[in-house]
């Protein structure tokens, strides 16, 4: 069972914006070699955290106009969300541990913040680079 789900224009609104838990977006592309080495360790991840997050794939050659809203520059880059608000963005192929980091970052902010995604901003509203765990 695969526990990354595939997203792109057409169903970004039903498994991004209206998903009930926070989403980890992973913004990659086929031939990016940093890409293919973190899939491995993105998929443990989403199984392991299936309860607390929702994994995404975003192919940036096949959904440009997503990777242009988030202000992707390189990949691959990480970005959490809850509904509409990017909470926090990393790039580079990241180890496991830095995942987990992202995670319960973007958790404590959603819950500090009572980000509930109900705002009518745009994804593209907030830059997500920066404010998360280091590797």
């Amino acid at each position: 069972m695969a526990f990354v789900i595939p997203v792109n224009e057409q169903n970004f609104e039903e498994e991004v914006l209206k998903s009930d838990k926070l989403v980890l977006i992973d913004f990659y592309a086929d031939w990016c070699g940093p890409c293919k080495a973190l899939a491995p360790t993105l998929e443990k991840f989403a199984e392991e955290n299936q309860d607390k997050v929702k994994v995404v794939k975003i192919n940036v050659d096949e959904s440009p106009n997503l990777a242009g809203a988030f202000n992707v520059r390189s990949i691959p880059t990480l970005v959490t969300m809850k509904g509409n608000e990017a909470i926090y963005g990393v790039t580079g192929g990241v180890p496991k541990n830095v995942l987990e980091q992202l995670l319960e970052q973007s958790l404590q902010a959603v819950a500090a913040n009572d980000i509930k995604g109900d705002k009518p901003a745009a994804p593209s509203s907030k830059k997500p680079g920066g404010k998360g765990p280091t590797p």
